[in-house]
């Protein structure tokens, strides 16, 4: 059994401005990297020392930055990356700002985007990416439990929520905060969501 957690990466300038990022690779900012180190202080509390911990991220500079700082603060090897972590390609929509998205296209969820990548396509990446990790980290560690943190992004870590519940959650609308942690049990290729954070846990 690996215990999972998945945290979205610190604010970028994009996100402070609402504009589109996908595979754009934009950088942390300040607030973002302090949001890193706040996380870093969360998982002190919670992670067992006893149990082997790792750190992956998406190989984007604002994921893979995000995991560094985490690492460094706890004291864990630098951060392997994996290209299937990346956020969803937004295609033509990356760099526009939410209101000009809305008005070109419509609705968020279901709308259509020359050259974006489709959700069902994100959400088979994801889950594979997610296995490759956690293979990887347990190949050094079973049989023993283990603990394995993701660092990637909103629509990615909205769709593995997604498939960990059957589409209950997270609602329609909701958006993953920067720096917020979800926490999983993946066993058997099986990927069981234990704490979602925006029920506040």
């Amino acid at each position: 059994m690996t215990a999972l957690t998945l945290i979205r990466h610190g604010e970028t300038d994009w996100n402070r401005d609402r504009r589109i990022q996908g595979a754009t690779d934009i950088p942390l900012n300040d607030t973002g990297r302090a949001q890193a180190r706040a996380t870093a202080a969360v998982l002190r509390g919670r992670l067992d020392a006893t149990v082997p911990a790792r750190i992956v991220s998406s190989d984007l500079a604002r994921a893979r930055e995000t995991a560094e700082i985490i690492a460094a603060e706890l004291g864990l090897a630098a951060p392997r990356t994996y290209r299937g972590l990346r956020e969803r390609s937004y295609g033509e929509a990356e760099g526009i700002d939410v209101e000009e998205f809305r008005a070109r296209w419509g609705d968020w969820h279901s709308a259509e985007v020359p050259g974006a990548e489709p959700w069902p396509e994100l959400r088979k990446r994801g889950i594979a990416a997610l296995g490759r990790a956690v293979r990887d980290h347990r190949r050094t560690t079973a049989p023993a439990a283990a603990n394995l943190i993701v660092v990637s992004h909103g629509a990615l870590i909205r769709e593995l929520i997604r498939h960990a519940t059957a589409g209950e959650l997270p609602p329609v609308g909701e958006r993953l905060a920067n720096g917020s942690t979800h926490d999983f049990v993946y066993e058997r290729d099986h990927l069981r969501l234990i704490a979602y954070a925006g029920l506040g846990a």
